[in-house]
């Protein structure tokens, strides 16, 4: 018989390589682009964005967005979308970024007419469009950015393309506008919903290349209009500017206290000492940053405090919450004050027992004797030591605290569980209730009765 020789089929033997390494090849190119969709980020490093600055060191105080410029990234669909006003700036995130006055970032100084804005992609991304907003004309610098500060002014429609690394655009900035005003542009990617948010602070020219450098007129009347104890509030007349005063800074000595907007002109500083005198001035400041000469300094003082000589109302309806043969518990309705009620005085007769919180409206006498009466009282005290009258007096005899004499055991007697009974000089706890019959015994019925002592 001729033997056929074994023939290996390699076409069997390769289609699983095959499965294999098409397997493979989709894993790392879904691996790619998961890659890609997650780490694709952005930011305008020229003219320097907020994020960008902090980066630098320009800015200070930003929190983590010096790490990463490039992950200013919220939801997209922006105005309509995106984050909430107020968060804007910092793409719902980084809430360092939200805040808002006009000295608290570093400005780009930039002209109006055409300028070009260049992105840095760390990782680029099918875009859907690219848009540049601008603050409108009169917007208050002192107040997170809401959609209604913003005007469109450039836009670019990419159509889902993926741009490169490097992306410029060049946009006419408004030229009808000087001052500080906020360029927010913003990415909108095509394939994931978000948007990559970059503000960039500018300190606008108006086009001709003049720039800005005459400061407000100096606030006038600085004066005083209320003091207290702890608090002096301050009213001064508007400053004139060329293009418009934004702030006013309010200093105490040297000390800046509280900026407030260009349309405020009264401004209260607390948390002043009592009977002292105090120097303030205020400053005007306009959007490019220029700040006015100094008012007139005013002197004023806080006021002595006026001493409290009013004491608190007595404490109402004192009563017994329950006693016990070496306690009494006290119970009493809160008393009011014009200030403020500091403590409660529990007496026992005359004697002062005890001074509870003034929350408190409840205390336990304690270390009494029993079948003894007792005369309580509670007071009501404040914070300056006036202290009210007595409430009523209210009286508690504690219970008595004997022992009753346990019963001698007696035949035809009905006992329950737990009873306890006497016999032949010693006590007895009844196991289960019965009724006693002669020769039933607690020493001769173990089963009915228990041995106590």
């Amino acid at each position: 018989m001729e033997q056929v020789p074994c023939q290996t089929n390699h076409r069997l033997h390769l289609k699983p390589l095959w499965i294999f390494l098409g397997s493979t090849l989709l894993f790392f190119t879904i691996m790619i682009i998961t890659a890609s969709s997650v780490s694709a980020h952005g930011y305008i490093e020229s003219p320097a964005s907020r994020g960008y600055k902090c980066k630098l060191g320009e800015n200070v105080n930003c929190g983590r967005i010096i790490y990463e410029p490039h992950s200013l990234e919220g939801k997209g669909n922006f105005p309509i979308g995106g984050p909430a006003d107020g968060q804007i700036t910092g793409a719902g995130i980084f809430t360092e970024l939200y805040e808002q006055t006009p000295t608290r970032w570093s400005k780009v100084n930039m002209n109006g007419g055409p300028n070009t804005f260049k992105w840095v992609l760390t990782a680029a991304h099918a875009t859907s469009d690219w848009k540049y907003y601008i603050t409108k004309k009169g917007w208050d610098s002192s107040k997170p950015l809401a959609r209604a500060d913003l005007e469109l002014f450039c836009s670019f429609n990419d159509g889902g393309k993926q741009p490169p690394n490097t992306v410029t655009h060049t946009c006419n900035v408004p030229t009808d506008r000087t001052g500080y005003y906020l360029i927010l542009a913003v990415w909108e990617i095509a394939d994931t919903g978000n948007a990559f948010y970059n503000v960039i602070d500018v300190n606008l020219n108006n086009g001709s290349g003049n720039q800005d450098t005459q400061a407000p007129t100096v606030p006038a009347n600085l004066r005083t209009t209320g003091v207290t104890s702890s608090s002096i509030s301050l009213a001064w007349n508007a400053s004139t500017d060329n293009v418009g005063v934004t702030g006013y800074e309010i200093y105490r000595g040297s000390n800046l206290v509280a900026t407030v907007s260009g349309s405020t002109l009264s401004h209260t500083v607390t948390g002043l000492q009592a009977g002292t005198s105090y120097t303030f001035t205020v400053k005007a400041r306009d959007g490019a940053g220029n700040v006015s000469q100094a008012s007139s300094p005013l002197t004023a003082s806080t006021s002595n405090p006026v001493p409290d000589t009013q004491a608190p109302t007595a404490p109402a309806n004192l009563r017994s919450a329950g006693s016990t043969s070496t306690s009494v518990s006290l119970a009493w309705n809160d008393s009011t004050d014009n200030v403020g009620v500091s403590g409660y005085e529990v007496y026992r007769g005359t004697a002062l027992v005890t001074t509870v919180s003034g929350s408190t409206l409840s205390y336990t006498v304690s270390g009494l004797s029993p079948n003894t009466t007792y005369s309580f009282t509670v007071k009501a005290r404040d914070a300056a030591g006036n202290v009210s009258p007595a409430s009523n007096e209210l009286q508690v005899t504690t219970a008595d605290g004997s022992v009753p004499e346990t019963p001698a055991w007696a035949p035809n007697t009905s006992y329950q569980q737990g009873a306890l009974v006497t016999y032949g000089g010693k006590t007895y706890e009844c196991r289960q209730a019965h009724t006693s019959l002669p020769g039933w015994e607690p020493a001769n019925v173990p089963a009915l009765w228990l041995l106590k002592s």
